[in-house]
């Protein structure tokens, strides 16, 4: 996606290129907090963001609120049992993350392998990120990266992009966005920087060699010969 200010990069070389975390380089999966303690039909219950409001409590959340201050918004909101919900997914964070997205860490491997900068950029938590950091050794592979709560600005606002673009140092020309969610590539277009909506590893990758970058090919093997 290359729409508004990103328009004028298309046909640039690619240098650098900044990952989202969730779902994109590490699987997370919220309801897997509660599994156990919880029916599967409140699970799904819960996320469902009309009714129970966590995915707002989330984005507080990522905003820089604490599990704490977050909590109180959705009991005041929503009440129970979705404030105590909450609470559990809070408690038991580290059930939701379950390990990187398979082809991410191969992928990283192979553009740092390229001369290519490898950066992340995600909405997530200043308080759950220490866990996160310790669980997911992936992260520990990227050049340098943001994290939305802790610098209390979040995708897809456009301030959040500059301050990444300035803190690690690189243009938004030269660079490419990978996300899950099209807003906030959309978010990444508004300040010139291409982006591409994560749906699977084999579709990045081709993506990725047609931008121009110098990484492996998905193979074929002896079943499509």
């Amino acid at each position: 996606m290359a729409g508004g200010a990103a328009s004028k990069a298309v046909g640039l070389p690619v240098g650098n290129v900044i990952f989202d975390f969730g779902n994109v380089l590490i699987r997370w999966l919220p309801g897997q907090a509660l599994a156990g303690r919880y029916s599967r039909l409140s699970i799904e219950a819960m996320l469902d963001n009309g009714r129970s409001g966590f995915f707002d409590g989330d984005d507080l959340l990522d905003a820089g609120a604490s599990c704490e201050e977050a909590l109180e918004w959705v009991r005041e909101h929503k009440g129970s049992p979705w404030d105590e919900m909450f609470a559990c997914y809070c408690s038991n964070f580290e059930d939701a993350l379950a390990g990187p997205v398979p082809g991410a860490r191969k992928l990283i491997e192979d553009l740092k392998a390229a001369g290519i900068g490898v950066w992340g950029l995600s909405n997530w938590s200043a308080q759950l990120f220490p866990l996160t950091w310790e669980r997911s050794p992936i992260l520990h592979t990227l050049d340098g990266f943001v994290v939305s709560g802790r610098v209390r600005m979040r995708k897809p606002d456009p301030a959040i992009f500059e301050y990444a673009l300035g803190k690690f140092g690189i243009d938004a020309g030269g660079c490419v966005f990978v996300d899950d969610m099209a807003v906030n590539v959309e978010g990444a277009n508004k300040v010139g920087i291409r982006g591409i909506r994560f749906t699977d590893p084999y579709l990045l990758r081709t993506a990725l060699i047609g931008l121009g970058l110098d990484i492996p090919q998905v193979a074929c093997g002896p079943e499509a010969a």
